[in-house]
C-alpha cells in the first residue's frame, strides 16, 4: 500500500511540475550588459519609430535611449509622468531621448488603447515618443513586467541600466536617490554605473488572454 502511495504521489509531482513549465514564461528578458531588444512600433502621430529613426532633441544619433514601459491607467505611472516629461525635456537635449512604450493589452485595459494614448499624451503634453507595443511583442523581450520600468540603452544599443525611475515610486517629494539620472551621469563621465538594477514598483503588465 505504501508502494502504491508513493508511485501515486510521484506521478503526481511529475504532472504537476510539467503543467507548471507549461504555464511558465521561460522567458527571462535581456540583462544589464546584454543587447537592448530592437523594436518597430507605431507612435501616437501615427508614424513607426525603431532605434534606426529615433532622434535626440537636436535631431542627431542618440548617445542613448531611456525606454520606458509605462502606461495610462496605472496609478504608479499616472505619478511618474511628469518625472517621465521631466527626464526627457533634461536629457533628450544632452542626447537621451526618452522613448514610451505601452505594452498592455487594451482589450484588458480600454484607458490604455491607442486612441486613450493619443488623448492623454495632448493633454498632458508628453514631449516623447510614446510608442504602443500592439502585438505585445516587444515587453517580453525586454522581460518588462511593471509600469513604469526603465530600461537605459547606451548609443551601442547595450542595456547599462535596468529598474525603477528613482527610489519613490508614488510620491515625488520622498525621492533621495535618481537612479536614471545617477546612471546617465556615469555613462557621461566614464564610470561604472551602479547600481545597475533596481527594483521596479507599478502595476502589473496586462497581457492578452489570447496568448
Amino acid at each position: 500500500m505504501k508502494y502504491i502511495f508513493l508511485i501515486g504521489l510521484s506521478l503526481f509531482l511529475v504532472s504537476f511540475t510539467f503543467q507548471f513549465n507549461l504555464n511558465s514564461d521561460p522567458t527571462e528578458g535581456v540583462k544589464v550588459g546584454e543587447k537592448a531588444p530592437e523594436f518597430n512600433l507605431k507612435n501616437i502621430d501615427g508614424k513607426t519609430y525603431s532605434f534606426e529613426n529615433i532622434k535626440d532633441a537636436n535631431g542627431k544619433a542618440p548617445k542613448g535611449y531611456i525606454v520606458v514601459f509605462t502606461c495610462n491607467t496605472c496609478p504608479y505611472a499616472q505619478a511618474n509622468e511628469q518625472r517621465i516629461i521631466a527626464l526627457h525635456e533634461e536629457y533628450a537635449p544632452k542626447g537621451y531621448p526618452v522613448v514610451a512604450i505601452q505594452p498592455n493589452d487594451p482589450a484588458q485595459k480600454p484607458g490604455d488603447s491607442f486612441e486613450a494614448m493619443q488623448k492623454n499624451a495632448k493633454e498632458k503634453g508628453f514631449p516623447y515618443l510614446y510608442l504602443i507595443d500592439e502585438k505585445q511583442e516587444v515587453y517580453p523581450k525586454y522581460g518588462a513586467t511593471k509600469t513604469p520600468e526603465v530600461f537605459l540603452v547606451d548609443k551601442d544599443l547595450t542595456v547599462r541600466y535596468h529598474g525603477a525611475i528613482d527610489d519613490s515610486a508614488r510620491d515625488e517629494s520622498g525621492v533621495e536617490e535618481k537612479y536614471v539620472e545617477n546612471a546617465i551621469a556615469a555613462l557621461e563621465s566614464g564610470d561604472e554605473v551602479s547600481p545597475i538594477t533596481t527594483k521596479a514598483i507599478g502595476c502589473g503588465i496586462k497581457g492578452s488572454k489570447a496568448n
